[in-house]
């Protein structure tokens, strides 16, 4: 048991006790926010958590074993704290919690309660809530492999190994036009075919939308420009003048893979697994039905 625990435990027993609750949150781009429901700012760890930020959470469900610690936290939207901006930029996806309990007459005294991630969250009215899930939530994933024509790698990730920085299959360009905050025009792109980049990843890399991502619903070439719509909006539009990052779509086939990346080794599909129309075809005359290879 660490000294801040044991004093904070003892002062919990002597019966006359000052505490409140101190909350650490690290968002994804690194910025580090502190608060607390005392009336005055509190500072250990190197953070300072700020009071009057109106931040509070319903009491920590914790449990033995694997189950998952979760808790809610409540705040209002204000510019010196949690910023509506910021959370429709995504900055608080996935952000990581922490909430002590500490003796603010002594901030030494202090024990960490929970630690985890922002999960869902609604906003509304000025304020915010969020659900705060514990650790033992990152072990909640799929595990093993589904038998599918396709492949259920994702394109660049570790499984799949093509390097999405290859010559043509990646660009960079300044926004020209925003159209509700989905569709954008850039200047023409030479010796890149249309719907080259339909299914493909746009990443906005400057502007208050920087650190978004969307996924590309259609890529056409039309008056010497390029044409990018988005299947969802943006939450933060981007300006004109904003840089995005545009890459290659893939669509899982096995053909794509092998002639647009020549990537077919990786490929992490069963492209010939039988589909569903098997139950429906029968041996004829004419054709091969020893069950060998259907690539000869």
């Amino acid at each position: 048991m660490s000294s801040g625990k044991a004093a904070l435990l003892g002062h919990l027993g002597s019966g006359d006790t000052t505490v409140a609750r101190a909350y650490a949150v690290t968002r994804k781009d690194g910025v580090v926010l502190g608060f607390t429901d005392h009336d005055r700012d509190l500072t250990f760890e190197g953070i300072v958590f700020r009071a009057g930020t109106g931040l509070t959470a319903k009491a920590v469900a914790q449990s033995t074993g694997l189950a998952v610690d979760n808790t809610e936290a409540f705040g209002a939207l204000s510019s010196e704290a949690i910023r509506e901006t910021d959370i429709l930029a995504g900055r608080y996806d996935g952000a990581e919690v922490r909430i002590w309990l500490v003796n603010w007459a002594d901030v030494s005294a202090r024990m960490l309660q929970f630690r985890g991630r922002v999960g869902d969250g609604t906003r509304g009215a000025g304020a915010f809530t969020a659900e705060l899930r514990g650790l033992a939530d990152q072990l909640n994933q799929p595990q093993g492999r589904i038998y599918h024509g396709r492949c259920s790698a994702v394109l660049g990730d570790r499984r799949c190994s093509f390097d999405t920085n290859r010559a043509g299959y990646a660009l960079e360009r300044a926004v020209e036009t925003v159209r509700e905050g989905r569709e954008f025009t850039f200047a023409s792109v030479a010796g890149v075919p249309a719907r080259w980049f339909e299914g493909g990843l746009v990443r906005v890399l400057s502007g208050a939308a920087a650190g978004r991502t969307g996924q590309v619903k259609n890529d056409r070439s039309a008056g010497g420009k390029r044409a990018i719509e988005l299947w969802q909006s943006f939450a933060v539009a981007p300006e004109p003048g904003d840089l995005m990052r545009i890459e290659a779509g893939c669509d899982k086939a096995a053909a794509t893979c092998r002639v647009k990346f020549e990537n077919f080794v990786n490929f992490r599909g069963f492209p010939d697994i039988p589909g569903e129309d098997w139950l429906l075809t029968y041996p004829v005359r004419a054709g091969v039905n020893d069950g060998g290879s259907l690539r000869g």
